[in-house]
């Protein structure tokens, strides 16, 4: 007489653990090749929208009312990364654009600025000092990012 029972549990229980093994690795494939990233990339370009929006308004309002001479020195603040990189925040043509490297993550805001502003330019880099420079008088003013 052969004693094989004890095979049988042995056998039972490594599959079990096989099973459950490929169920993880097969969630866990599902989720960060495709849920997880896309979640990131979506919660980023939000981030990306709320900054550029939080960026126009301090252009915007850095603006003063007409006067003969014009000296403005504004600290904007942002985030140092979004969606875990560091990005560009670009006066493009009457508009703001964030530049990110990832394609997915971006925005752009146009500027609701006065007809006496005659150009807005320059860029800021994130996790420097960023400022908005307003300078002129006599009716122009020029618009410029600096990073400090």
């Amino acid at each position: 007489m052969s004693d094989d029972r004890a095979v049988t549990p042995v056998v039972s229980k490594t599959l079990e653990v096989g099973i459950v093994l490929l169920f993880i690795g097969g969630l866990s494939a599902a989720l960060f090749g495709g849920v997880v990233p896309d979640y990131r990339d979506a919660a980023g370009d939000r981030v990306a929208e709320r900054t550029l929006a939080g960026a126009t308004t301090e252009v915007e309002d850095a603006v003063p009312p007409p006067a003969r001479a014009v000296r403005v020195e504004r600290r904007v603040s942002l985030p140092e990364t979004i969606r875990g990189a560091r990005y560009r925040v670009v006066a493009d043509d009457g508009s703001l654009a964030l530049d990110h490297p990832n394609e997915a993550v971006g925005d752009r805001l146009r500027l609701a600025l006065p007809e006496r502003v005659a150009t807005v330019t320059g860029a800021w880099r994130s996790g420097a000092t960023t400022v908005v420079v307003v300078t002129g008088g006599d009716g122009a003013v020029t618009v410029e990012l600096v990073n400090r």
